[in-house]
């Protein structure tokens, strides 16, 4: 064990472990949760004594001390990393080093409250911060020693995370800042597009935030082709193969949420199959659509409710955020623009060692379809290769293990003294931020 705490605190889950290792030691929630059956906020951990009884989220409230992927509550973080510290990781920390990640664009108040938390609060004797981008290109570049990431140094990070999605250039592990896109768009505006379908169709569960995120990462996939699988979607009965179900807790027999039919849910991997269409791309097959009465056919005594379109227009939004109303361009024009803001001799390295982590890259056919919507976008003569890391959820976590494992890593971090003696303003310099 080193004495390097690597800590990637994302707005949604906290990985953290010991630098050198390959895997984070714990993976928590960053948040404090209330159940219905408790009177205070409790740490989401199902091994500590309080939660192991109640762990039954139905309608629970949560705590979250970032929002928009910046910290604002710093109170909150300290009583979190606290319980981190000792009860997950065991660590004194004013013996320990520690790695944190941070987004792109972080404001010098939120730096400066992150920076008080390291040295004020938890007396680490060492601090570097690491942008999440630069970290993914290290550890890819590290995996494969000869492919075009290590040996030209240069990669596009596609950032989809819990509160945005960032598209970052590296160059030599370094950010170019200049070409940095943001969409404000992550897993969080999914689940609650997710909650406001279902409350709408079927059942209210605005209040059901990891009950959806659940169904979310069960069920919900990217359609490659939208029109096509609208129609489809219309079928009635056992020919639409979008429709699934997914069974709510009862608080009794079962305290989590589950799939009806694992199988049934799975079925639209074969909606690709082209006897469903003519030559010219129309369906041919659809039969009489299902009726609004069909629809609200629901039996409320069951406790479940039905998915089918759904599952493929919640994820469609990081394609086209103007359908929620936003005013922003989709990931695949967000990563041309990114790449154009570089010069012109990196763009055909860019964009043939374009890299996908985070969580929200995780669903089914994603790297497929925005290959299918970047190729029209870039010139002919540009090859696109789009690559998804083994784990998105703890890529950035595993290149702060291998760079905290560095022998020259000591000498990059600021000290406690650097920050007692020059303050907070002058410390972040030497990050190149």
């Amino acid at each position: 064990m080193t004495g390097v705490v690597v800590l990637d605190n994302g707005g949604g889950l906290i990985k953290a472990g010991h630098g050198g290792d390959l895997d984070p030691t714990t993976v928590l929630p960053n948040c404090l949760l209330r159940p219905l059956s408790s009177k205070k906020f409790l740490h989401p951990d199902p091994s500590s004594p309080p939660l192991a009884a109640a762990l039954d989220l139905t309608s629970a409230a949560v705590r979250r001390p970032i929002d928009r992927g910046y910290l604002i509550n710093a109170d909150l973080q300290r009583d979190i990393w606290a319980h981190l510290f000792a009860n997950h990781l065991r660590v004194s920390t004013p013996s320990c080093s520690l790695l944190l990640t941070e987004p792109p664009f972080a404001l010098p108040s939120v730096q400066r409250a992150t920076d008080e938390l390291v040295f004020e609060d938890f007396g680490f004797k060492s601090l570097y911060v690491a942008d999440s981008a630069s970290l993914v290109h290290l550890y890819e570049a590290s995996t494969s020693p000869q492919g075009l990431v290590s040996k030209a140094q240069c990669s596009l990070v596609v950032d989809c995370g819990f509160s945005f999605t960032h598209t970052v250039p590296v160059f030599q592990n370094f950010t170019l800042n200049y070409g940095v896109k943001r969409i404000d768009l992550g897993g969080k505006a999914l689940t609650n597009y997710l909650k406001e379908l279902v409350s709408y169709r079927s059942i209210n569960v605005m209040d059901e935030s990891f009950l959806m995120d659940d169904v979310k990462e069960k069920l919900c996939f990217v359609s490659l082709d939208v029109d096509r699988d609208l129609q489809l979607a219309r079928k009635p009965g056992q020919d639409n193969v979008f429709r699934c179900t997914y069974v709510l807790p009862d608080g009794i027999t079962h305290t989590k949420g589950f799939v009806k039919d694992p199988e049934a849910a799975r079925r639209y991997l074969n909606s690709t199959d082209e006897s469903h269409l003519t030559s010219g791309g129309t369906i041919i097959d659809v039969e009489k659509p299902e009726s609004a009465e069909d629809r609200k056919r629901i039996d409320l005594t069951k406790n479940e409710f039905d998915l089918t379109n759904e599952r493929f227009l919640v994820p469609e939004m990081i394609f086209r955020p103007p359908d929620l109303g936003m005013n922003q361009a989709g990931l695949a024009e967000c990563i041309v623009r990114a790449i154009n803001s570089c010069h012109p001799h990196l763009h055909p390295v860019l964009y043939e060692s374009i890299i996908l982590t985070g969580g929200s890259t995780l669903f089914p056919r994603f790297a497929e379809r925005l290959e299918r919507e970047l190729r029209p976008l870039v010139p002919d003569y540009y090859q696109v290769k789009i690559t998804t890391q083994q784990d998105p959820i703890l890529g950035v976590w595993r290149g702060g293990s291998l760079l905290a494992s560095s022998p020259d890593f000591e000498a990059m971090c600021v000290t406690k003294a650097d920050y007692e003696e020059l303050g907070s303003a002058r410390c972040r310099r030497r990050f190149l931020r």
